[in-house]
């Protein structure tokens, strides 16, 4: 696959995603308008969840961690002097009457330095974290990680001067719409899938494979995976900042760990290391999902999408293990090869 059809490939994909947008954007309403940001908010998750799981075959279950801090972070930064006062009167000197609340003409600048400041503070404690984690493997950086989540967890329950605890923490600024979080989630998309083509996502790849011929071979396993849960928990912390400035309103409970079942089962529909896999898995999940939701209700049979969606699930892991795409991507040359024998 040559550089000008990954570009027009790309193209192609962008314009259709952009269409897309503007039909629910103009027709759709606010319901499949939310649908759509929920799904562009997913997409986020998946992709960032892939690259940490699905390229270096490090299982970590503690994203949903990484996802409250970037919303409560960013939340704290953007809150009004007037809201902090009113809610979180005990806030040191500097948080209490710093509020990064400001627009210039329709560019929520505060914000978006408030969501940056956010996930690179979450980055940074994810590259503490992770020297010691990334060391781990198997089922120890799977409980490793959910001792994370737990600890965060908790961090934000008992440190009610900052949080609130475990009341709603309401009062922040709704700048989330469609537009902002699928931009996101194309930028996040693009990221994981360099990082797939370049040296370092070879390296992740192989150390995934065979960690100790890797290593024979002078790949060294930290240095890729450190990257990757890194980069993830970036992007994590990212979609954290977009749902919290959706909902307007959340407390601990909106980020619980059944969610991240929810992402997992996306990425492992999709293939896992397949960034393309990322995307449909949450679509084909996603609309599966809202579908028995509705079926169960209409019968009455609660929680028979429960039943039906963990059935689907393994029939996938027992006929398709490699999920839907598996490693591979989207390519759109054999369309175009159709369409030139066909001329």
């Amino acid at each position: 696959m040559t550089v000008s059809s990954r570009v027009r490939d790309g193209a192609i994909l962008l314009a259709g995603l952009v269409l897309a947008l503007l039909f629910v954007d103009s027709v759709g309403g606010p319901v499949y308008q939310t649908y759509a940001l929920r799904i562009g908010i997913l997409v986020i998750l998946v992709v960032s969840l892939n690259l940490a799981n699905g390229f270096t075959g490090v299982f970590t279950l503690g994203q949903m961690g990484f996802m409250a801090l970037g919303a409560y972070i960013s939340a704290i930064l953007t809150l009004s002097v007037k809201a902090k006062a009113r809610d979180l009167p005990d806030l040191p000197g500097l948080l209490g009457g710093l509020s990064l609340d400001q627009a210039i003409g329709p560019l929520p600048i505060g914000w978006i330095v408030a969501t940056l400041i956010a996930a690179l503070i979450v980055a940074g404690i994810a590259a503490l974290v992770g020297v010691v984690l990334m060391r781990l493997s198997g089922p120890f950086v799977s409980v490793a990680t959910l001792g994370f989540y737990v600890i965060v967890t908790v961090i934000i329950i008992n440190a009610d001067t900052f949080t609130r605890g475990s009341r709603p923490f309401s009062g922040v600024p709704h700048y989330t719409n469609m537009w902002w979080v699928w931009l996101v989630a194309v930028i996040t998309t693009f990221v994981v899938w360099r990082i797939k083509r370049s040296s370092y996502g070879r390296a992740m790849f192989a150390q995934r494979g065979d960690r100790w011929a890797a290593m024979g071979v002078g790949i060294t396993a930290l240095r890729p995976r450190l990257l990757a849960f890194v980069v993830s928990a970036f992007f994590t912390a990212i979609a954290g900042s977009l749902y919290g400035h959706f909902l307007g309103s959340f407390s601990p409970k909106t980020f619980p760990f059944d969610l991240t079942f929810d992402v997992i089962t996306m990425l492992v529909v999709g293939g896992m290391a397949s960034v393309s896999g990322s995307v449909i898995g949450t679509l084909v999940i996603f609309v599966l999902a809202e579908w028995l939701r509705g079926f169960a209700s209409s019968t009455l049979l609660y929680g028979l999408d429960g039943i039906l969606l963990a059935s689907f699930l393994i029939m996938v892991i027992i006929f398709r293990p490699g999920g839907i795409m598996g490693e591979r991507e989207i390519t759109l040359d054999p369309l175009f090869r159709r369409l030139r024998r066909g001329s």
